[in-house]
């Protein structure tokens, strides 16, 4: 396998985390911004693909429907997103498996503890074991299996590459983003994964929430923005964001990826390079209200304290760099 290029250059100054005065931390990466009409508002680095994580699981969902999987509503919201194992999500994916007529050993996830953290207290206490139904990604491989069923594609080896739902997936991934993968990879749920730039991923958000009503790409922002609670779940950042912010599309992914787009196509993506989420949906949110969307309920999703003995001694900030584009960046007030 090719390696991903080392270092995105040049970097971001995205965030920064203070403590008791002192800038105890920074967060650098690229970071891809599009105005509503689709033309590049803001873009760092020189374009280098990264590996995107579950930040592309609404392609994933689009790739099971565009295959004929009959899924909508919460079924579309939870192969799009990385739910926290609560048991409403758990019902959701087990009516998958079993409309694909197959049931949880069919899933290749590995098995996990639910990231909710009273559901999991709950499953310990009980004597239950992890199970890959509890997995964050349980909803999105459910719908890999029934996409598969109602074609007669193989699901022992829905996992494997060269499937035609991979496939599909990563010409799917092309086509929205505008890319050629560079890299292949695994993700950390068993799926393929497949490169692809932050502008790219930016593309992609856009393409979703500016498609028709009814096409399948509307279809599945659509169900991720109203039923929330599967993408993620009670408390999770991108469950919140959408709950908070009118029309906003939102999903983060692994080692600091994340996607947003508001309902007028305004878009933003990013990678931190360390990895670290805490500031995402921080910088994101801050670079679209720039770009005219409405956060004003946004809350402690962008009031990020850092505590000291339980208290808050400072807090997490916007980097330099993108308080630097903010504070040119041409508002829906300013714009001609």
């Amino acid at each position: 396998m090719t390696p991903l290029p080392p270092v995105p250059s040049p970097l971001a100054d995205l965030a920064v985390v203070i403590r008791s005065g002192v800038v105890e931390s920074r967060h650098l990466g690229s970071i891809a911004a599009l105005a509503a009409d689709g033309t590049v508002a803001w873009q760092t680095g020189s374009g280098e693909q990264i590996l995107p994580r579950s930040t592309v699981k609404p392609v994933q969902a689009l790739a099971c429907l565009l295959a004929g999987a009959d899924i909508d509503g919460a079924d579309l919201a939870i192969a799009a997103g990385s739910h926290t194992g609560e048991d409403v999500h758990v019902d959701v994916v087990r009516d998958l498996l079993t409309r694909a007529g197959l049931d949880e050993g069919a899933l290749a996830c590995p098995v996990d503890w639910p990231e909710d953290e009273p559901t999991r207290e709950r499953l310990i206490r009980d004597g239950e074991q992890r199970s890959r139904v509890r997995m964050n990604c349980s909803g999105k491989h459910a719908a890999m299996l029934l996409a598969c069923a109602v074609n007669g594609w193989d699901t022992a080896t829905y996992l494997d590459p060269s499937h035609p739902l991979q496939q599909l997936v990563r010409s799917t991934l092309e086509r929205l983003s505008g890319e050629t993968v560079a890299y292949d990879a695994v993700d950390g749920c068993g799926a393929p994964l497949f490169s692809v730039s932050p502008l790219g991923i930016a593309r992609i958000f856009r393409a979703l929430v500016t498609a028709a009503p009814g096409t399948p790409e509307r279809k599945v922002a659509d169900a991720m923005r109203s039923y929330p609670r599967f993408v993620g779940g009670d408390h999770h950042a991108n469950t919140d964001a959408m709950l908070r912010v009118p029309g906003l599309l939102s999903k983060g992914g692994a080692e600091g990826v994340i996607g947003m787009a508001t309902a007028d196509g305004a878009s933003v993506s990013m990678k931190i390079l360390d990895g670290n989420p805490r500031a995402t949906t921080l910088v994101a949110l801050s670079v679209l209200e720039a770009l005219g969307a409405d956060i004003s309920n946004a809350g402690d999703l962008i009031d990020l304290p850092i505590l000291g003995g339980g208290v808050p001694v400072g807090s997490i900030e916007v980097g330099a760099d993108v308080r630097t584009w903010l504070d040119t960046a041409p508002t829906a007030d300013t714009a001609p």
